[in-house]
Order: structure tokens, then C-alpha cells, then sequence
């Protein structure tokens, strides 16, 4: 099967590493989204300022016709976006019916200690409470996304993710 998987959560849920261990395992190609923001949008981040809704949108689309056409192809891609807002994901949707979304849910506890150990091109740890306020957790009605506790190890979220009905 051919799959479009957003793996999504606040920045330091894992979404890299975890895509990165994914990707080979199912056979897909994996893709930072963090690498896909424009140059004003990383240097607005790396000045501690949040974007707006505006600030994304360009990269949503991004990535949403990156996902297509991999699907054009016939190859599966994995690609890391916060994907925070439900509205993102619509956004994300739209003319990819082979999308998947993987939310990475962790607590605010455990993903500060995480973002305060790591080193990140432009994220700095004093963004992640506005991450949590713009977040919107996936509810019941949307039946393509999986919700995976980031509170195990990278294996373990691995083998959950690979063994979910909604990527096989």
C-alpha cells in the first residue's frame, strides 16, 4: 500500500527520529517538513516569535503537493509537521485521500525536558507553550488519524505506528 503519513505533534514529540526510524521500516521516503518553511518563517522562529496562521499556510501547501506527488509515483512518504490545528489538517487533505496522520502525544512535562536537551536549527525551547496553545488534539471524527503515547521508547513507538490499521 502507498501511504502519505503526517507524523504530527508540538515540535519535540519525536517526529524526526521517529520518522526517521519509520520510514525504512514501511518502505516510504522520510521528509522534514522543518525543512520545507521558508527563510522568513525560520527566522521568525528563531527569533522566538510564533507564526500565525498566515505564516503557515504556504508551507501546508507545501507539503501537501509534496505528499501528492509522491502518491502520483507510486511512493510511500513520511513527512514531520506539527500539523497543530484541525484546520491545518484539512488544509493537508485536501486531494490527498491516501493521507494518514500519526499524532505524537506527549505531556507538556516530558516534551519541555526533551526540547531543553536537544540542539534545533531555529526552535527554541520557549515556543513550545504557544505549540500547546495552538494545538488542537484529533477527535473521534477524524478517522485517519492514530494517536500514539510518546511516553516509551522509539522502538516501541515504531512498532505501534507500523502495526496500526490505518498504515497498513
Amino acid at each position: 500500500m502507498v501511504n502519505f503519513i503526517i507524523l504530527m505533534g508540538v515540535s519535540g514529540s519525536g517526529k524526526t527520529v521517529i520518522g526517521k526510524a519509520l520510514a525504512p521500516r514501511i518502505n516510504a521516503e522520510f521528509i522534514d517538513g522543518d525543512n520545507l518553511h521558508s527563510q522568513r518563517n525560520v527566522d521568525k522562529m528563531a527569533s522566538g516569535i510564533p507564526l500565525t496562521d498566515a505564516d503557515r499556510l504556504d508551507w501546508l501547501l507545501l507539503i501537501a503537493k509534496v505528499g501528492r506527488e509522491h502518491l502520483a509515483h507510486g511512493t510511500s512518504c513520511i513527512i514531520a509537521c506539527s500539523a497543530l490545528k484541525k484546520s491545518y489538517r484539512n488544509l493537508l487533505r485536501t486531494d490527498n485521500t491516501n493521507i494518514r496522520f500519526v499524532y505524537l502525544k506527549g505531556s507538556f512535562d516530558l516534551i519541555h525536558d526533551r526540547i531543553v536537551k536537544r540542539s534545533h536549527q531555529y526552535m527554541p525551547s520557549t515556543l513550545l507553550k504557544s505549540q500547546f496553545d495552538t494545538l488542537e488534539e484529533p477527535l473521534s471524527d477524524e478517522q485517519d488519524v492514530v494517536t500514539i503515547s510518546i511516553d516509551q521508547s522509539i522502538p516501541e513507538i515504531v512498532e505501534e505506528i507500523a502495526k496500526s490499521d490505518l498504515i497498513l
